[in-house]
């Protein structure tokens, strides 16, 4: 059976710009896709972020039980509030390596040591590492 030419015009044209309204369909899905990619990049970026810190932290902590060890005899004066040259020195340390970064060292009469360091990434809360050790 042939159709009127007028009548398959007809069906043609309802048919014409399918292809476009599924290219733009596609095309939308996949700017959706590389949006989570950069998302997810750029939260994978202040993770590693952070876990430098943390580690430049925990280094910089050791750093300073070392010399303290080797330095028993004077201990109490790696106090923060009696800090001499061996301690300023590392506590310019910590604030040239971390963003605001500053420390506290205290020191008990027992050898107890404890160590807090903050720092605070722009746009992010203060973090904190702390240890404790026993130097005797």
């Amino acid at each position: 059976m042939k159709l009127h030419p007028a009548v398959r015009a007809g069906r043609r044209s309802r048919s014409t710009g399918f292809a476009m309204l599924e290219a733009l369909v596609a095309l939308l899905i996949c700017s959706l896709g590389i949006l989570g990619v950069v998302g997810l990049q750029g939260s994978m970026t202040r993770a590693q972020t952070s876990a430098t810190f943390r580690a430049e932290a925990a280094f910089l902590s050791q750093q300073l039980i070392g010399v303290m060890w080797n330095d028993r005899a004077n201990l109490s004066q790696y106090a923060t509030a009696s800090c001499r040259t061996a301690c300023t020195d590392w506590q310019a340390r910590v604030a040239a390596r971390l963003p605001n970064g500053a420390s506290t060292v205290t020191v008990t009469p027992a050898g107890v040591v404890t160590i807090q360091i903050r720092w605070t990434q722009p746009g992010e809360s203060t973090n904190r590492f702390s240890t404790a050790v026993s130097i005797n």
